[in-house]
């Protein structure tokens, strides 16, 4: 069934690809729900490094989706479409979308979708779904992280990276991670990493060497690849997994790559975006099973620097782009402005009464 909807909301569009100054509010249509899928009211949305990507001009959302950014959200469901099952209108959900998030309304196929875990609110599960989706299909189905092995992050103190440092010591991995500052490297101690490297200062190679007694680490996630790619080779264990995920060092690349076949080394990666319903619905169903008991207990929380407004979704994402922030940004809507007040991360206010 479709319930009552506003015909209008505020969305962000991208004006024309750029910087940050394209991403602009303008007032859109409402979007319904088709058959299998959820209206959602968004509280917030999260931002991620595809978004910044597609806003240049690099990552265009994939047929059928909404030109609009915003890859994942968490909101109340408003609406359904013919043949959906499992929530009601009135659910607190959080959702992976392919495009769309910044806005006040969307719609989503509801296997993508996921109760708000208990114990958080529909603002912190809005920087759940992109990253834990990927870190899960990537860390532990692709790189088949286990209890007991090392794991490498680059990029610890990122959305993907606080999250994949908590995942891996929840399963019993321990973990070594690279970041940019003393101050990233104390907050990626604090969630769990034995070892912060700084990278501009230390050679993240002979730490992995030195760490592990010269057998190396047996699976890295990597996000920034370039001429990391070599050095990430030899830094591997015998058996052990390279396991891609962006390229913001460059996907062409020059490496002896004989080491691969020496040292029987794995590289693989993967996209989220373009997958197909079934597969993220598949991926949904792993995480409430494996991981919403986690959040639920508290032993793993989404790490959140800063939320913005909708309408300074810009601001966010410049940023997001400066690399000054530890863990993830959120957009919150005047809807979820209402919901939830207190102190950012780094000690601004936020919330009060929804407009």
């Amino acid at each position: 069934m479709v319930e009552t909807l506003p015909t209008e909301m505020i969305g962000i569009r991208i004006r024309e690809p750029g910087g940050p100054e394209v991403l602009v509010p303008e007032t859109m249509p409402v979007p319904r729900p088709g058959a299998g899928e959820l209206a959602i009211r968004v509280a917030a949305a999260g931002v991620n490094r595809p978004d910044v990507l597609q806003r240049k001009g690099g990552y265009p959302p994939p047929p059928g989706a909404s030109e609009l950014p915003g890859l994942e959200v968490a909101g109340t469901v408003v609406a359904r479409g013919t043949g959906t099952r499992r929530f009601d209108v009135g659910d607190t959900v959080c959702a992976l979308l392919a495009g769309g998030g910044y806005a006040e309304y969307c719609t989503v196929p509801e296997p993508q979708v996921l109760p708000v875990p208990r114990g958080l609110s529909m603002i912190e599960a809005a920087a759940l779904p992109e990253t834990f989706f990927t870190v899960w299909t990537n860390l532990f189905e692709r790189g088949r992280l286990a209890s007991g092995e090392w794991l490498l992050v680059h990029g610890g103190s990122s959305g993907i990276g606080t999250t994949a440092i908590q995942l891996a010591r929840a399963f019993g991995a321990r973990v070594l991670t690279t970041v940019g500052n003393a101050e990233k490297a104390r907050a990626c101690r604090e969630l769990g990493a034995e070892r912060a490297i700084l990278y501009r200062e230390e050679d993240f190679v002979a730490v992995a060497e030195e760490v592990t007694d010269g057998r190396g680490v047996d699976v890295i996630l990597d996000m920034v690849g370039g001429d990391y790619v070599p050095r990430n080779l030899r830094a591997l264990a015998l058996e052990g997994r390279l396991v891609q995920i962006a390229w913001l060092g460059g996907s062409k690349i020059s490496a002896d790559f004989a080491r691969l076949m020496l040292r029987r080394l794995t590289w693989t990666g993967s996209t989220l975006r373009p997958r197909s319903v079934e597969e993220k619905g598949r991926i949904a169903r792993a995480l409430e099973e494996k991981v919403w008991p986690l959040l639920e207990r508290g032993e793993v929380r989404p790490v959140i620097h800063r939320r913005f407004p909708l309408e300074e979704a810009a601001a966010a994402h410049a940023l997001m782009e400066s690399s000054r922030h530890i863990g993830k940004l959120l957009l919150v809507t005047r809807y979820g402005a209402g919901l939830e007040s207190g102190t950012d991360r780094n000690g601004a206010s936020f919330g009060g009464p929804s407009a």
